[in-house]
């Protein structure tokens, strides 16, 4: 019997209520869902969570609205107080104010269409929602909602316990790393503590290597002081081009923010010379490595700060996000960087710390797996003839780059992104993998990630050329391997292929 059954479209991946994928089983339900074709959306149990505002959220925004009348005002739930007046302060002047209830925090506003996609975006790009299970437990107690299925908890000190386990594989003590809500979230905390330190100096640029995730984007280009200080050099692995702007501009740089690997196409920079570039420029280094986990690679040593989400590998079951910022404690700004961050980060729901705290403990051997099975996977695609390109982490490109930092040659992480000499349409909707949005799960993924990630570049002649001029094939599909037989992932991906 095969490990892979057909997902009904819009069904949460795992099935949970707090689960951080969904399906989209088809090309014509992802452009609907891109396009918010109500025939799909109204399908959709669930979503990425800082993408699709989740049921619970919804629903107790819906009974609070008439348990305190705001007729003709539009209610966001945040993660904390703090995170309701940075909202309040991203929508000035518009006629927004702070909302409390009961230790429910929020910001409202006069319904507006516009209000609220600059609301949802500034949430969506530093993670700043209520947890789904904070919005659980507040519709419980006030009689709203009877209660989830029972969840795996850890007992004891659920901090302690994550900490216990990311110390050692991140290389920073306790008073060097911070846990935060969610992925983003640790990014745009080590940004604004980069920012803040460096803008003292008089640097308030910041640079982009590579084609990063979508919201790290957004954070540079957003939050810089600027649009002159947002800067992209798009060759990571030849460090040139990097140089070359550092020479022009370094006195004006705070910081450089790199993917090790980069997501998607999976490119490792020579992190060991980057930092020596920056070092000299006197330019701070973020690196996340989330594509493969802190589990697969050892890059503090190398950076002022690292941020990365443990939503992915380490929250393997898919039911939690989280992420983490470690600050290298040899750093000439180590001190300063600490303080930063802990006024910055937004710690994670009490519940959702206990649910990655009883998670994180099977890391290694998820990974482990994760790692066997990509091997393969990659390996069998390169070799097929129907696909045009594999990019992963032994990617020929930049494979010596990422095997200095690899914990060991068998390090890849999950990722694999490739192209087909065909069309995609009749691949993707062929194939029994699980088809949704994040990764680094036990369950094998696969999105066409340009679709999810940039639809309006996908979908415009101009767009279509800023992703050519950066290698980035619109049609390429991101696939996460998962824990499952290798063999039976193979044969999926064999099995759509006789399609294209």
């Amino acid at each position: 019997m095969s490990a892979f059954a057909h997902i009904p479209l819009g069904n949460p991946i795992p099935d949970s209520p707090h689960a951080v994928s969904c399906s989209l089983p088809t090309m014509a339900s992802v452009r609907g869902y891109e396009e918010k074709d109500a025939s799909v959306v109204s399908q959709l149990k669930t979503g990425y969570p800082r993408f699709v505002l989740h049921p619970f959220s919804r629903r107790l925004a819906e009974v609070l609205r008439t348990r305190i009348p705001l007729a003709g005002r539009t209610l966001w739930l945040t993660s904390s107080r703090k995170m309701a007046e940075a909202l309040l302060a991203h929508l000035a002047p518009r006629e927004a104010a702070l909302f409390n209830d009961g230790g429910i925090n929020g910001v409202t506003h006069p319904d507006s269409a516009e209000t609220a996609t600059r609301a949802k975006l500034y949430l969506q790009n530093i993670g700043g929602f209520i947890s789904s299970r904070e919005a659980e437990d507040h519709l419980v107690s006030l009689g709203e909602w009877p209660g989830g299925r029972e969840e795996e908890m850890f007992l004891g000190d659920a901090e302690a316990e994550v900490r216990r386990h990311l110390a050692p594989e991140v290389g920073a003590g306790p008073g060097n790393l911070f846990i935060a809500n969610c992925g983003m979230n640790a990014v745009h905390a080590a940004f604004q503590a980069v920012s803040r330190i460096q803008a003292a100096r008089g640097r308030t640029g910041w640079v982009q290597l590579g084609w990063l995730y979508l919201d790290t984007i957004a954070i540079l280009k957003k939050f810089t002081a600027t649009p002159e200080d947002y800067h992209h050099v798009g060759e990571v692995v030849d460090l040139g081009p990097l140089e070359r702007l550092l020479a022009e501009h370094g006195p004006k740089i705070a910081g450089v923010m790199a993917e090790v690997p980069t997501n998607p196409l999976v490119q490792t920079p020579d992190v060991e010379a980057l930092a020596a570039l920056c070092r000299r420029h006197g330019v701070l280094l973020v690196l996340d490595p989330s594509l493969v986990s802190v589990f697969n690679v050892d890059c503090l040593r190398h950076a002022d700060v690292l941020s990365a989400s443990l939503t992915k590998y380490t929250g393997s079951e898919g039911d939690i996000i989280a992420g983490m910022v470690a600050v290298n404690p040899a750093g000439p700004d180590a001190a300063l960087l600490r303080a930063e961050v802990a006024a910055t980060i937004e710690p994670p729901y009490p519940r959702d710390l206990a649910r990655l705290a009883a998670q994180i403990g099977s890391t290694k051997e998820v990974v482990t797996r994760i790692n066997e099975n990509t091997v393969r996977v990659a390996t069998f695609l390169s070799r097929h003839p129907s696909v045009a390109r594999v990019d992963w982490a032994l990617s020929q490109k930049s494979r010596a780059q990422f095997l200095k930092i690899a914990r060991s040659p068998q390090s890849t992480g999950g990722m694999i992104s490739f192209a087909l000499k065909g069309p995609m349409d009749p691949f993707y909707d062929r194939l029994r993998l699980p088809k949704g949005p994040s990764f680094g799960m036990r369950t094998t993924l696969i999105c066409p990630f340009m679709y999810l990630a940039h639809y309006d570049l996908v979908t415009s002649e101009e767009g279509r050329a800023e992703l050519g001029r950066n290698d980035l094939d619109p049609d390429l599909l991101r696939l996460c391997v998962g824990v499952e037989p290798a063999d039976e992932i193979i044969g999926s991906i064999a099995e759509a292929l006789q399609a294209t």
